[in-house]
């Protein structure tokens, strides 16, 4: 019974560590995301946080702890979100899985700016972007054969390479006007459910050069 008690009484405790943690690391990323990495200071940080500079210490040791923590979870928020999609795309038609492919990348904007900032700060960022691409493709090509089944292999891998690089331009289109953007995300809306319409149908194929 008392080692019931014991764990009931720091289960409130673990509740306000997440809560602290939580705090720290959307802290970290809006002071990332003003500043720049090496700008950043775990001070501001703790400020931003409502967070005793101790404490921030005894949760992350170092700034460069917190930026990778910030980076695993980029990491683990796509892959589940790839995941997800992954399990409802044999469901879908080509129209539906063009939206939710720039659905997605939408929902990762500001996440893969700062992600991408913090891997090129942290070194070793030809090998980090290598590694989340051959991911990103890998998952990308998955999702198109649970959806169109009689894509091979090599296919799928090759239209994921393409596509990859076509919803990219959704990132770009923040640069533009808000009415310019709406027009660019239409279209690429359009282009991605064209292709997946014609890889479905199969009518891609007299353009293949395999």
């Amino acid at each position: 019974m008392a080692t019931t008690l014991s764990s009931g009484a720091q289960e409130p405790k673990r509740q306000r560590g997440h809560l602290r943690v939580a705090a720290i690391m959307e802290a970290g990323v809006a002071v990332f995301t003003e500043k720049g990495y090496d700008a950043a200071t775990m001070t501001e940080i703790a400020a931003r946080s409502n967070t005793a500079i101790g404490s921030l210490y005894r949760f992350f040791p170092s700034k460069e702890s917190l930026a990778d923590a910030l980076l695993s979870r980029y990491v683990q928020d796509t892959t589940s979100s790839f995941t997800a999609l992954a399990d409802q795309s044999s469901a879908m038609t080509p129209g539906q899985l063009a939206d939710a492919f720039v659905d997605f990348m939408l929902s990762l904007q500001s996440q893969r700016s700062l992600a991408i900032a913090l891997v090129d700060a942290r070194g070793g960022s030809d090998e980090r972007r290598a590694r989340f691409r051959e991911t990103m493709r890998g998952s990308i090509a998955t999702i198109l054969r649970n959806a169109i089944p009689h894509l091979t292999k090599a296919q799928s891998e090759t239209k994921a390479v393409l596509l990859l690089h076509v919803l990219k331009a959704v990132t770009g289109a923040n640069d533009e006007k808000p009415a310019v953007r709406r027009r660019l995300l239409a279209e690429i809306r359009k282009l991605t459910r064209v292709y997946l319409e014609a890889a479905q149908s199969g009518t891609d194929d007299r353009l293949s050069v395999e």
